[in-house]
């Protein structure tokens, strides 16, 4: 009877607990379908029943506007130069990082990755104007690169732990064996090591991919004399007006932006739970 009574008390908890989640799932998905939704529908049709999820006829002008009139495909164009050429430095470079961090010691390691941690509670804001100097300096401001390079630096601590935490737990004998078989630093580090961080490299790879392409503050301010450089968040502010707002083409327009960003995840998601759940148990 005692166990009955548990088995019927655990069953709640975890119906409770199913509940729970799905109300949680469908308020955290809500804004993304709504938006969805109305980038199929009129402006007249938001006013009138803004909460409606199903359009009443599925309209593809606003995309059509947002591609043509809004100069999306160049900034499609000026996204995907960016955020590929930025995941592919940010990669090398903290898989680099982290392969040092987790399998060599060095006076000073400590500091180095205090600084790296500390780095991590400095928000974009406040690095907005030394990153625009720097790049002015450069001679490359309103061109990708410098804002490629703006974009590749920062703090990326997590990733470099995410690295450092994988390539610590290979076993020195893998190394060893290597080395006796001639190869050495950088041949052990790209045949050896990369191979096998495919994970970590998937996670990266993902949450960079994201960043990179949702940026807004960086390719406003590093583009601001050069409309044509701007990347797909910044295009989407060109529908706000001083007096009007184009909703239906903010939604389109978003909408167009997320599509790589969910591809990327499709193709990546495997590799993206073993990354992350290997730095877990790590």
């Amino acid at each position: 009877m005692n166990n009955l009574k548990r088995f019927r008390i655990k069953n709640k908890k975890i119906c409770l607990t199913h509940i729970l989640l799905i109300i949680v799932s469908l308020v955290w998905i809500y804004p993304f379908i709504w938006m969805v939704s109305a980038s199929f529908k009129t402006d007249d049709e938001i006013f009138a029943k803004g909460l409606n999820l199903i359009p009443k006829n599925f309209n593809f002008d606003n995309f059509i506007r947002a591609w043509n009139n809004a100069n999306f495909e160049a900034y499609f164009f000026n996204s995907i130069v960016v955020t590929v050429c930025t995941v592919l430095l940010v990669l090398i470079l903290s898989a680099m990082m982290g392969y040092v961090m987790g399998r060599y010691e060095f006076k000073g390691k400590k500091v180095v990755l205090g600084i790296f941690l500390a780095s991590m509670v400095i928000p974009l804001g406040f690095t907005i104007i030394p990153i625009y100097q720097a790049i002015k300096a450069l001679g490359l401001m309103n061109t990708r690169i410098g804002l490629i390079l703006a974009e590749s630096g920062g703090s990326h601590i997590i990733f470099i732990l995410l690295f450092a935490g994988f390539f610590k737990e290979i076993p020195k004998s893998l190394e060893e064996a290597a080395i006796m078989d001639g190869c050495g630093f950088l041949r052990i580090f790209i045949n050896i090591m990369l191979p096998l961080s495919k994970p970590i490299i998937g996670s990266v790879v993902i949450m960079q991919f994201i960043w990179t392409w949702n940026s807004f503050l960086l390719p406003l301010v590093l583009t601001l004399s050069n409309e044509g450089l701007r990347t797909l968040a910044v295009g989407l502010y060109a529908f706000k007006g001083e007096y009007v707002v184009d909703w239906t083409g903010i939604a389109a327009g978003g909408t167009i932006s997320l599509i790589p960003i969910i591809i990327v995840f499709v193709v990546l998601q495997k590799y993206f739970v073993e990354g992350i759940a290997g730095s877990i148990k790590g």
